[in-house]
């Protein structure tokens, strides 16, 4: 008997980031489909096929190599195993050369946008994307800014690509009322990877010119990173702020909510970004949002938020200084976030995900 879709979701692991926030979200709106998952630990509930733990983002580089030659090389035998109709995948990634029928992801094109040279990632995007792409029987993106991407960097027609927003977990993500801020400094929360295109550099420099307001603090939330890290931090100490900047390491997920309804604003200033999960989980706890006004963030936020340019120190300073000081600017942004947030959810990425994925199982 065939299987009608083979979930691919060998990019799972312990601490999930976005890409595997949106795949563990995903997943629930897609049992109507009677999918089979390929995953290392099982899910209740599900059809599972076991594939190896070590493919993960969670081992770097040497994994990132695996994961693609397991996807060249043994993605398709079980594919023919189970006699799949269709494969998806939550990245940009499925066998080139088989029989393999297969619908893919696209949450952004940074590698591209921000070139490394000699970066595997990059190279990645350049050579292997496009193709997965050009395969493709459909491709999902999480914008309609990552389908101009798609468009303006690969030439794949419009008609190919459905942009479907991300959710939020509304049970988890809320306003907590009864919340002790007593004993917190009010500080600034920037959340998310610490690469050179989060702008945390200027972020820094930004905060560094609101001294006067010296109760304030800054805090980083995000996975220490050795090729990063320490640049930030040697940064903070030159400019001695090493008592107003905290780098808090990745943040639990049953603490997040914690950590953002005390924070007085996120501060998310991306050079650019195929979605912000951050930005909307902080709109939905009511928690004011400086972000930017490039890619997909303005798709998120609407007019509920301060939108600044990146790439400018000083409106990044003045929309925190505006926040600092103006109690009814903080309480109008809150509620507007509120209001803004409700408009996304899971279930609806999830439906709208899963139609995508049903026109294509044969």
């Amino acid at each position: 008997m065939s299987t009608p879709i083979l979930i691919n979701l060998s990019i799972l692991f312990s601490k999930p980031t976005g890409i595997a926030t949106y795949a563990i979200n995903l997943i629930p709106y897609l049992k109507q489909l009677n999918p089979t998952l390929l995953i290392a630990n099982k899910v209740d509930k599900f059809n599972c096929y076991q594939i190896p733990a070590n493919l993960t983002p969670a081992q770097g580089t040497k994994a990132h190599l695996l994961r693609l030659l397991w996807t060249q090389l043994q993605l398709p035998r079980i594919y023919d195993k189970l006699q799949g109709s269709l494969l998806f995948s939550p990245v940009p990634e499925a066998p080139l050369y088989s029989n393999c029928r297969y619908v893919v992801t696209v949450h952004d094109l940074i590698p591209l946008r921000f070139p490394r040279p000699y970066s595997p990632l990059t190279n990645y995007y350049r050579y292997y994307v496009p193709q997965v792409l050009e395969r493709a029987e459909h491709i999902i993106c999480d914008s309609r800014a990552t389908a101009k991407d798609i468009t303006d960097f690969y030439g794949i027609p419009a008609k190919k690509i459905a942009p479907i927003l991300l959710g939020y977990n509304s049970d988890h993500f809320r306003v907590l009322d009864t919340l002790d801020r007593s004993h917190t400094p009010p500080y600034f929360l920037y959340i998310g990877r610490q690469d050179p295109y989060k702008n945390l550099h200027r972020l820094i420099d930004a905060f560094a010119t609101i001294s006067k307001y010296d109760e304030y603090q800054l805090w980083l939330a995000g996975s220490f990173d050795r090729r990063y890290t320490p640049t930030l931090q040697a940064k903070v100490s030159e400019l001695g702020l090493t008592q107003r900047i905290k780098f808090l390491d990745y943040i639990p997920y049953q603490q997040l909510p914690i950590v953002i309804n005390r924070a007085i604003a996120l501060v998310f200033p991306s050079l650019w970004e195929g979605f912000g999960i951050p930005v909307l989980e902080a709109m939905a706890c009511g928690t004011p949002v400086i972000t930017s006004n490039l890619s997909s963030l303005p798709e998120i936020t609407g007019d509920a938020a301060i939108l600044i340019n990146p790439y400018c120190t000083e409106e990044i300073a003045a929309a925190m200084k505006a926040i600092a000081k103006d109690f009814h600017l903080r309480e109008n942004l809150s509620q507007l976030g509120k209001e803004r947030a409700s408009q996304f959810s899971w279930t609806k990425t999830g439906r709208a995900t899963a139609e995508v994925l049903e026109k294509y199982i044969v």
